[in-house]
């Protein structure tokens, strides 16, 4: 589990393809000697597991699965990428509860300043959007951002100038795709209330016969 505070941007010195799977190699400035091989780490949002530790790299096998639903496959060498390690029990939620497990890829629509901010509206599917609230959370490309507004298929976050500046989201421009992880709440809520989604729905009535009221 991760908070959406980005540790390091890191730079991509390989991707391969490996068949339908694929490698990444990625320096660092994190403290390597404190990642061990079989860690979680965040990258661009996306949790993966490191299979290899060398100098000031840390190398990672990415599935088909996860090449398939993020954009971890699109990046080469030279990228930057946001790392995040996972969460040790007793740190501080400064941001909110992340998986690492991507919902879908949005795409930059529009990039605008106010007051030194930046503004970014995307777009992207309406099967995820359905799970983003105003004010509510969502993770762009592993960062924890409040949404300012959001649509049927759109979503706006505010960037402060320290967000701006401390992860890759300011080399960002109008078309690029960025992983997006929704609030996992939400996610669950849906699921656990779909035996009431029928015709009765829920009300105070099937809340009280099934002994939640």
């Amino acid at each position: 589990m991760f908070t959406g505070l980005i540790e390091d941007v890191g730079r991509v010195a390989a991707s391969e393809r490996r068949g339908e799977a694929g490698l990444l190699r990625i320096e660092t400035a994190l403290t390597v000697s404190e990642i061990a091989i079989g860690d979680s780490v965040a990258v661009n949002g996306a949790c993966l597991t490191v299979t290899a530790v060398d100098g000031k790299a840390l190398t990672f096998d990415v599935s088909p699965e996860t090449l398939s639903r993020t954009t971890v496959g699109t990046v080469r060498s030279g990228s930057s990428v946001n790392l995040e390690r996972a969460l040790r029990c007793g740190d501080r939620l400064g941001g909110h509860i992340v998986t690492g497990h991507i919902d879908c890829i949005a795409s930059l629509a529009r990039l605008r300043e106010n007051a030194g901010n930046r503004v970014l509206d995307f777009t992207l599917p309406t099967a995820s959007a359905r799970y983003l609230v105003e004010k509510g959370s969502v993770a762009v490309d592993g960062v924890s951002l409040t949404l300012n507004s959001v649509g049927s298929d759109r979503f706006s976050v505010n960037i402060i100038p320290h967000t701006f500046t401390a992860t890759n989201l300011s080399k960002l421009r109008i078309g690029d795709q960025v992983n997006i992880e929704t609030d996992i709440i939400g996610k669950y809520v849906e699921r656990l209330t779909q035996p009431w989604s029928g015709s009765g729905g829920l009300s105070m009535k099937t809340l009280a016969e099934n002994g939640f009221v």
